[in-house]
Parts: structure tokens; sequence; C-alpha cells
């Protein structure tokens, strides 16, 4: 494809995607398809011979399009928020056509110098203190194995990472609530802590993790001759968001000589907004934090920022420099490839700072502010309805409630909520999820997508509320 052909087929997709920006409500959320259907659309073996693009673009329109969920939609209201933004399209746009590789300073200066300015300044919007750098990472579980991992060197004098498993001292623990994401465990897994040393820690009426339950269990595996490694505290857990103690678990892991990483995954972003900061208040004593820009600010996936109290920690985890990667700038530059688990690395600190600049952080914090309203006046509508209840706090955009129709068990009523769920989802004009809190049934809806408004969360109560009657 010569440059002025590029430059045709490029004008059409543009196009496209900037009608799809505009037109995406009025899609159907959700595919009508069944496993195997798109497949069988599409030929089974590749093209001997090249095809011509408009053949490409046109099974994409009718092939894929018809076949994906639109995260974007402004029903969207499952799980978390996964944003965009036209600012975030166009430089993640220009990183495909330079194709840069940013493993080291010398492959592409810029991208280096680029990132570490782009996570200076969120260290600075969330409030962490002068001392912490920052990393962009893929996802929230690659940076939660990477604190599992620096974790695991720090507790045994790098002695893992050089002679392998045997060689520690005593076994390693980990720790986190009972409602922590299954990154933790995963990450538990493959660190090679095994999942018999992650003791899961008892929450309270508001599904946060318990001080005192955490200081027994440490105690007691203290006793018993291991070694307490890392904690993990959550700021909004994916059932509830709820927010574990920060200051008490800061103490017990300094008391401990533990590690304490902060997975704020979602969350993280609402520490912009200097009314919500004191929710985050004891973040700023962690080893690790972790939140991803890729959910609530506005940054295609995917774009995770890790920061570190101790970079020469993580570097002392992670580095590994062969002959053919040393170059004459080492010693005064920063490799990023010596700061994760990958060597290869994109360029995304590109549309981050292109969202950053372009909304600046007073347009951010209006879209965190607006969501958070638009969830708490939802939560509003719930409570003085005798037929729902909530069923954890609302300190950011998620809600969760229960369907409550009288005169039912709970299991009648968790049967109840599973059938409210998939009647509201059936029409394919908002999507929610649903979870288990305190052993029930309960529904999860997130304001998050950069086109919510009030009119589509009212939208989506009117819905939960018609199809309640109509059970």
């Amino acid at each position: 494809m010569q440059p002025d052909e590029f430059r045709r087929h490029a004008h059409a997709l543009v196009d496209w995607m900037a009608d799809y920006m505009r037109d995406v409500g009025s899609l159907p959320i959700t595919p009508a398809v069944a496993p195997g259907d798109i497949r069988r659309q599409l030929p089974d073996a590749p093209p001997l011979d090249g095809e011509p693009f408009d053949a490409l673009f046109d099974d994409f329109r009718r092939v894929i399009v018809p076949g994906m969920t639109h995260w974007n939609h402004p029903g969207w209201f499952a799980y978390f928020p996964c944003n965009n933004s036209p600012p975030s399209i166009l430089g993640e746009m220009l990183t495909a056509t330079m194709g840069a590789q940013g493993m080291s300073w010398v492959t592409s200066p810029a991208a280096t110098e680029l990132e570490q300015l782009v996570m200076d300044w969120l260290r600075q919007m969330i409030g962490l203190p002068m001392g912490y750098v920052g990393v962009i990472q893929d996802t929230a579980s690659t940076a939660t194995l990477m604190a599992l991992l620096t974790a695991r060197e720090r507790a045994t004098g790098g002695k893992i990472g050089a002679q392998g498993l045997a060689a520690a001292d005593a076994p390693l623990t980990v720790y986190a609530s009972r409602e922590a994401h299954s990154s933790v465990d995963k990450a538990v897994k493959l660190a090679g802590y095994g999942l018999d040393m992650l003791r899961h820690i008892e929450t309270d009426e508001d599904f946060a993790l318990r001080p005192e339950a955490l200081a027994r269990a440490l105690e007691a595996d203290r006793a018993q001759g291991l070694r307490p490694a890392c904690v993990v505290a959550s700021v909004g857990t994916t059932s509830s968001t709820a927010i574990d103690p920060l200051r008490p678990v800061a103490e017990l892991c300094r008391r401990h000589e533990a590690w304490l990483h902060v997975d704020a995954a979602y969350a993280g972003s609402a520490a912009i907004v200097p009314e919500l900061r004191p929710l985050f208040g004891g973040m700023e004593q962690a080893d690790s934090i972790v939140f991803n820009p890729h959910k609530w600010l506005l940054t295609n996936f995917d774009c995770t920022a890790y920061f570190v109290r101790d970079p020469a920690m993580l570097l002392a985890t992670f580095q590994a420099t062969p002959e053919f990667l040393r170059t004459p700038y080492d010693a005064d530059v920063v490799n990023f490839r010596d700061w994760g688990i990958q060597l290869g690395r994109r360029f995304r600190a590109l549309k981050l700072w292109f969202v950053i600049r372009s909304y600046g952080v007073e347009g951010l914090r209006a879209l965190i502010r607006r969501h958070v309203a638009l969830a708490r006046e939802l939560a509003g509508w719930i409570e003085a309805d005798p037929d729902f209840e909530l069923m954890a706090p609302v300190p950011f955009g998620l809600v969760c409630f229960r369907w409550r129709p009288p005169g039912r068990s709970e299991e009648e009523r968790d049967a109840l909520n599973a059938r409210l769920l998939a009647a509201v989802n059936a029409g394919r004009e908002r999507h929610l999820t649903h979870t288990r809190l305190g052993g029930r049934y309960a529904i999860r809806l997130v304001v998050g997508q950069r086109c919510t408004e009030h009119e589509h969360v009212a939208a989506a109560w009117k819905s939960i509320l018609a199809v309640s009657r109509s059970l």
C-alpha cells in the first residue's frame, strides 16, 4: 500500500471512527450472537494472494462490528469502565504510525523522557509525595505480579532471584482481604509463593479488610516461623469498591517488615479530585501503588500507572542487561525495559499526555465528579424505594443493590435478582453485571463512561423498576 492509497483508506477509516463515536449510543450494546457465529462467517484458511483493503474494511463493518460488545456505549454500566477519548485515540494512531519501541532510552529517547514526565504529572495529580517514581505497565494484574516479585526479593535479600525458591530462609506469606481481586491469587502462584501461603483476611460490614484480623494473621505466621512478605490493600475492590484502611495496614507492614502494595486499579483515578482524596489516606505510606488510567482517565486500553517508593529494589528484581543491549548512555538514563517484565515496550505515554493536555486536570476532575454524583443520585433512588436495598457504600461510581420483594426467602430473592439482571440486559440498550456480597446476589451498576449522562442512568433505573414489576 503506497502513501497515497494509505491516505485514502485512512480518511475513510477516520470518518467511520468519528461516526462510531457519535452514534455508538444507538447501537445494541451487546451482540446477538452465539459461540462460533463470527468465525463461521470467515474463511478457514488465509488468502494466498493479497486482497484489496476495501474488501477488508467491508468485512470489518459486516462481520466484526456486529459481533462486538460496545464498552464505550453510554449505557455501559458493567464491570468497570474501559474508557477512551478522541485525544487518546489520535495519540494511539500516531504511536502505531511511528512503530516506536520504548525498551531503552536510546531506542526512543522521547518515549522514555515523556513517560518520565507524564508519570510525574500523575504523581502530582493523585497527591503522592516526591520520591515516588512511576512506570507505565499494560494492566494492573501485571503490576501486582511485579509488586509480589519485588516483595519476594526484598524479603529474601535477593536470594530467590539468584538461587531459586529453595534459598528462602523461611516460607513467605502474602495477605489480602477476602474481597481482593483475583489477580492477587494469580500473582501469588506465578511468583512462587504458592496459594497455601496466601491469607485471605476477613472483612467488616462494608467489605473492607479488618486490621485486627490482619494483625492476628501476621502474628500467627510469625509464631510458626513464616516470613510475611507482602500485604495487598485495596482501594476500591472489584465487587463493591470497598476501601481497606491503609494507615493501620501500613503500620502493621512496618512492624513486620512486609511490602505494602495498594491496588487502586479502578478507584485510583479519583484521587485527582481533592474532595475524594481523603478516601486514599495512607496511600503515601505504600511501597507500591497501581491504578489504571484506561479505566477512568479517558485513556484507551492498555495504560496502567505503577508507582514505587524504592526504584532500586525494582531494578534489583527486574534488571537484566546483556551485552547487545548496553549503550554509552546507560549510567545517565532510565531504561524502562528494567522496570518490568517485558523487554519490548509500547509508547503508551503519548496518548496519556494527549489526554491530560487536552482535558486538563480540571476537566478530568469534572468528569469524575459527574460520575460520582450520578452514582450517588442513583443510590438515593434505591434507598427511597422500599422494594430495593443498597448492598454497599457508594464512595465512587459503583452502586451495588438488590431487589427485595416482600414475602420471599433470601434464596428466592437471589434467583429473582438474577432474572431481573438478565431481563434488563436482554434489551441490549444497557448492560449491568452482578456479584455476591455477604453471600447474597447483588447487581452492580457502575457509572463511568465518558458519554454517560443523567438521562442514561435514569433510563437504567426506570428499566430496572419496570422489569421488577413485570416479574
